[in-house]
């Protein structure tokens, strides 16, 4: 038995980090940029009015100044001639402003009658004006790798690049084994479950940015399990739940080991996850998960996240710890680490009473799991502890 982060590093040395592909830019959301990217012009690429008003030379302006309107200029449509003293030009947000115009006279402190205006109000000191690159010039870099939020997005259209370089998805072949299991929608049996677990790691790893993939139910025997693996080709990683343990009809890892796989480890010193596995199946890292609900998925955000991050060229960090406060006492732990499932509010941390790894109930309810190391010793109310956000 291994510990959690021994176990991190031999999973991260089972990946590899993939392949870059271009997509469009309307595909790129939430992927990983690969590689840095630079603007093609400058933002704004002129400079525009920040406000609704009159474009004026900027030494004429002062209190009941007249100025006679030349012309007008509205986004995508310049004035083309260039300003004259005295001069001014109607202008609204966005436009270019004219040649020779450096202020811009917002429309509540002018009055205009016909084509004359007169400053009425005393201006502010801003000049109203957009410069041209004030947001970002002609080669500025977005740099990678960063997962690509709809703000990078936004940014990557106005640097007006269309196409963009990202890691391709990692695609992941899930697996769930046992004669207990059926799909939900279907009609079990009394002595069947739901295949619950799949759905939620499927979920869990498009949340991660992988493309999951789920293949039908193994049943425990061993031409199930061997047709099972056989569906998994071209998979960059199998992911099985269940059947890993050491029981009589647990038999993932003997039917693994038929077909070549050159195991890494099994089992962590971990609460819930204990037997876990994990290893290379004909050259593709496999992770074989319990079957309890709890399990897998706690699992699945201190490991799988990890692999899926390495995969997509991001840092990958054994997993985003922070830190709260405890609301109340809790006992000392033994051995191995526990991963409790717990919910955060206003910096506290509370611990749900039931830590049962087939409940959840108690997961769907939590947005925490605190995180107890190996014999760490009892806490008192109050004590600053970490926890992994879920």
């Amino acid at each position: 038995m291994i510990s959690v982060s021994e176990a991190h590093a031999a999973l991260l040395d089972l990946c590899a980090t993939l392949e870059i592909e271009d997509v469009p830019l309307s595909q790129a959301a939430n992927r990983v940029l690969a590689q840095d990217v630079h603007a093609r012009r400058d933002q704004p690429p002129f400079s525009a009015s920040a406000m609704d008003g009159y474009a004026v030379k900027a030494e004429e302006v002062e209190l009941h100044a007249m100025f006679q309107v030349v012309g007008e200029a509205a986004a995508g449509h310049r004035y083309d001639a260039p300003l004259k003293p005295g001069q001014a030009v109607r202008i609204f947000t966005g436009a270019p402003l004219p040649v020779g115009a450096n202020f811009v006279v917002i429309q509540e402190d002018v009055s205009r009658k016909k084509d004359l205006i007169t400053i009425v109000n005393q201006p502010g000191p801003s000049d109203n004006i957009r410069p041209r690159a004030g947001d970002f010039c002609s080669g500025q870099c977005l740099t990678a790798p960063r997962i690509l939020r709809p703000a990078d997005v936004a940014l990557l259209a106005a640097m007006n690049i269309p196409n963009i370089p990202v890691r391709r998805r990692p695609v992941v072949a899930l697996i769930s084994t046992g004669d207990e299991l059926v799909m939900p929608g279907e009609t079990p049996g009394p002595d069947q479950i739901i295949a619950s677990n799949t759905f939620g790691l499927k979920a869990m790893l498009e949340s991660f940015g992988a493309d999951a993939r789920i293949l039908p139910i193994a049943q425990d025997n061993i031409a199930s399990l061997r047709t099972a693996f056989s569906l998994t080709a071209g998979a960059d990683l199998i992911v099985t739940i269940g059947g890993a343990s050491v029981g009589d009809h647990d038999l993932v890892a003997r039917v693994a080991a038929d077909l070549g796989m050159e195991r890494a480890f099994y089992k962590v010193a971990m609460r819930p996850g204990k037997p876990l596995m994990a290893g290379r199946l004909q050259g593709t890292p496999m992770v074989g998960l319990p079957g309890n609900p709890v399990s897998a998925m706690v699992c699945g955000h201190v490991f799988l996240q990890p692999m899926i991050r390495q995969m997509c060229g991001l840092p990958a960090q054994l997993c985003q710890i922070s830190m709260a406060r405890l609301s109340h006492p809790t006992k000392g732990n033994g051995p191995r680490q526990h991963y409790m499932r717990a919910t955060v509010s206003n910096g506290e941390i509370t611990v749900a009473d039931n830590q049962d790894s087939a409940l959840l109930t108690v997961l769907s309810a939590a947005n925490a799991l605190l995180i107890l190391p190996p014999h760490e010793p009892a806490h008192d109310a109050g004590d600053t502890v970490q926890y992994l956000p879920l």
